[in-house]
C-alpha cells in the first residue's frame, strides 16, 4: 500500500474533514495528528524526521492511504519525494479565520503540551519539531500569519502539475476528479468545528 494523497495543508484548514472524506473515497485509513495518539510510538519517529534524521515513511504510513494534518503537512516535501505518484493536497483557509481558529483550540493546547520544556519526552520533541519548522514565533498573531502564508506559497511555488488546492467549500468533486473516483451521492462531511476542538481538548472546561 502507498500514499495516494499527501496533505499539505496545515491544521485548522479542513483536515478532519478531509481524513474522513478520504478515508470513505480511497476505503483506507488516512494518517491524521490523531494518528499520532493512536500509535505512540510514531511521536519519536516524527520528532527524528523534524530534526533532519533519515525516516523509513512506509514504517510511518503502513496501511494507509493518505496523510493530511500535521506532523506530516509539516514534511509535506518528503513525504511527495517518498512517494511521487500521490496527488499534493493543499488545504487552505483565509489566514485571519485561520489564526482564529487555531489560537483559540490547538495553539492553546500546544502552549500546555509544550510548557515543561522535556525533550525526552518523544511527544513534546515532535511538537516542538513541528511548531519550530513551522514558526518559533508561532504564539504571535503577525508571525503566525505570515508563516501560514509563506507555507502555502511555497507548496504552490513547488508542488507543480501535482497539486490540488482545496477549500472545504469545495467539497467532493476537485478531489475525485483529480483522483478519478466517483462523487459519492452525498453531503461533503464537515467535522470537528472549532467549537468541537475545544470541548475536545477541555478548554471550555477549563474557561469555566
Amino acid at each position: 500500500m502507498t500514499l495516494r494523497v499527501v496533505g499539505a495543508g496545515l491544521g485548522r484548514t479542513g483536515t478532519n474533514s478531509l481524513k474522513v472524506a478520504l478515508e470513505q473515497l480511497l476505503g483506507e485509513p488516512c494518517y491524521h495528528m490523531s494518528e499520532v495518539g493512536n500509535h505512540p510510538e510514531h511521536a519519536g519517529l516524527w520528532a527524528a524526521a523534524y530534526a533532519g534524521e533519515a525516516t523509513n515513511w512506509d514504517e510511518l504510513f503502513t496501511g494507509y492511504g493518505a496523510a493530511v494534518d500535521w506532523p506530516a503537512a509539516g514534511l509535506w516535501q518528503k513525504t511527495a519525494e517518498a512517494y511521487p505518484d500521490a496527488l499534493i493536497l493543499l488545504s487552505v483557509r483565509s489566514a485571519d479565520s485561520w489564526w482564529t481558529s487555531c489560537s483559540s483550540t490547538i495553539f492553546n493546547h500546544l502552549e500546555a503540551q509544550l510548557a515543561e520544556n522535556d525533550m525526552t519526552n518523544p511527544w513534546t520533541a515532535m511538537l516542538a519539531g513541528m511548531m519550530g519548522a513551522f514558526t518559533y514565533d508561532w504564539r504571535d498573531e503577525g508571525a503566525a500569519k505570515a508563516a501560514f502564508e509563506a507555507h502555502n506559497a511555497e507548496v504552490r511555488r513547488t508542488a507543480g502539475d501535482r497539486l490540488l488546492e482545496w477549500q472545504p467549500s469545495d467539497g467532493w468533486e476537485p478531489i475525485c476528479e483529480r483522483l478519478g473516483l466517483p462523487v459519492p451521492n452525498e453531503p461533503f462531511p464537515h467535522t470537528n468545528t472549532t467549537a468541537d476542538m475545544r470541548a475536545h481538548l477541555g478548554l471550555d472546561k477549563e474557561d469555566a
